[in-house]
This record gives C-alpha cells, structure tokens and sequence, in this order.
C-alpha cells in the first residue's frame, strides 16, 4: 500500500541513486544507535555508507535533516489493510507501529529527534512534514473505510474532519509512543484491543457533535 519516500531535495545535478539513498539512511540509523545524537556526524555516516561527504550535503543541508528522513522512512513501512472493521484496522496498525517502536534504529532515532526538535523549531516543522502529514494517510484511508461500511457518517463539516483527523492521530501516536518509549510497558493484543474500543466509542461520540 505504501512506498518508500526518498528524501526531498532541491538541489540539482547528477541523477540521485535509490542505492546510495537506501545506504545512506541505513547508515544514519546505525550510528544513531551506536554513537548517539550528540556524536554523529555527517563524516561518519558517509564513511559507513561507502559514499562522499559532498554526496551527503547534495541530499541534506545538515545532520538535522538527515535523521529526519533516516527515521520517516520507517514509518513509511506501515500499512492498514482492511480487516472489515475500523476497530480491527485500528488494532493491526497499533501493533504494527508498536512493533516498529521495538526496534533498536527506530527507538533511537525517533527519541533523537524528538529531544532535538524542543530547541529547534525548523526540526519540528520537518517532523511535521516528513513523518505526522505523511503517516495521516492512515486515519484518512480509515475513517473513509469506516464511512464506506456505515461504521461512521458520511462528513459534513471540512473543517470538523480535519480536527478529528489530528485528534485520531495524536491519540495513537501518542498513547503508543508514551506506553512503548516513556513508561516502558508492553503494548500487547489485550492493550491495543482497549484502546481500540475506546478510541472507535470516542469517534461515535464526536461523529453525533457535528
């Protein structure tokens, strides 16, 4: 359902290579893991990813945005097949994203990033844009299944839609993130499945809002 997305540059010149790319962001994850926020460099990234360290700046102004895309591309890895209900979709991308959180490269990463942007106000616009925008593909692919099966009305109000978006997404990621990465505790079938059933009763309630 979702392809990967190479990082955005507006810079010109020779064609970018997927290869180079996909090394590049391999590399960043690893050194994040080894060697923290604070000690990674663009140098050490090109030298584990077998490439130039201009070859780096042509793609990423800094190590900022670097990161950035090493950590969105893996979120890219999720999908939300339909299961025939909204509470069973909800569940299956839960324990996707929670088991993505799992990993070693992705925990690292994303707290890196997260501390980081509290100081740094264009690296939060760049979270923003390159992982939250990108990854409300799946409220909106859900919600929309959810009207297609009578689950919840048709929308009415543009502006309303789009508030309940945010609130769907922030309600996952951050009760996920906050289980997984803050109070260390299993995110496993019987969680998930509460926090399901919650989430898809608050949604009944603010459909009959308006």
């Amino acid at each position: 359902m979702c392809s990967r997305t190479k990082p955005r540059s507006s810079r010109t010149g020779r064609p970018r290579s997927p290869e180079a790319d996909t090394a590049i962001l391999e590399a960043t994850r690893a050194a994040l893991v080894e060697l923290g926020w604070s000690k990674l460099t663009m140098g050490d990234v090109a030298g584990r990813a077998g490439v130039a360290k201009t070859t780096l700046y042509r793609r990423w102004a800094n190590k900022n945005e670097l990161v950035v895309d090493a950590v969105a591309v893996l979120f890219d890895e999720l999908e939300l097949p339909d299961l025939g209900s909204l509470q069973a979709d909800i569940e299956h991308v839960v324990l996707q994203f929670a088991a993505l959180l799992e990993r070693p490269e992705t925990k690292t990463a994303l707290m890196a990033v997260v501390a980081e942007s509290t100081r740094d106000a264009p690296l939060r616009e760049r979270i923003r844009a390159s992982i939250v925008d990108r990854q409300k593909r799946l409220v909106l692919t859900g919600r929309r299944r959810a009207q297609e099966r009578g689950e919840l009305p048709a929308d009415r109000d543009p502006e309303a839609v789009d508030a309940t978006d945010d609130l769907i997404f922030d309600v996952i990621a951050g009760a996920v993130v906050h289980r997984a990465l803050v109070s260390a505790e299993p995110v496993d079938e019987n969680w998930v499945a509460r926090l399901s059933a919650l989430l898809v009763g608050g949604l009944g309630a603010v459909a009959a809002l308006g």
